[in-house]
């Protein structure tokens, strides 16, 4: 859908570190601080990779394997404005209904049947509405 749609769609994700996973707070601020190295999808896919044995000497080691600046990546982990982003996307999740993960919206509208067929159905009617307008 995204290279059918370049102009029409994106995708904006969220965090929200299940409570229940004591390392999932650290690997979200971990891949924002990434992300300022442009690493960001590398340490994300990583963290998915890798999700049953986090812990910080994980996140170390994936960055030393992505070549981060470990020195960049230790301060980044540890700035106010990436700890709040992920705060402040977890309070947004909660807000609107999310309890787990993934969740999937559509122009706000969360998506429960997630397959692909579904979703594009969905993204295509949306896209329908907008050149009605």
């Amino acid at each position: 859908m995204l290279k059918k749609y370049p102009e029409s769609i994106r995708i904006v994700l969220k965090n929200y570190p299940l409570k229940n996973h004591k390392f999932a707070t650290k690997a979200a601020i971990a891949a924002l601080s990434a992300g300022r190295q442009g690493k960001f999808w590398e340490f994300h896919d990583e963290l998915f990779k890798n999700y049953r044995q986090l812990s910080d000497k994980k996140l170390n080691e994936i960055a030393r394997k992505l070549d981060l600046n470990e020195a960049q990546f230790q301060k980044d982990r540890k700035d106010p404005e990436i700890v709040a982003k992920v705060q402040g996307d977890y309070r947004e999740g909660r807000n609107i209904g999310v309890r787990g993960i993934p969740a999937v919206f559509v122009n706000g509208k969360r998506i429960r049947n997630r397959d692909l067929r579904t979703i594009g159905s969905i993204i295509e009617k949306e896209i329908q509405k907008t050149k009605k307008r």
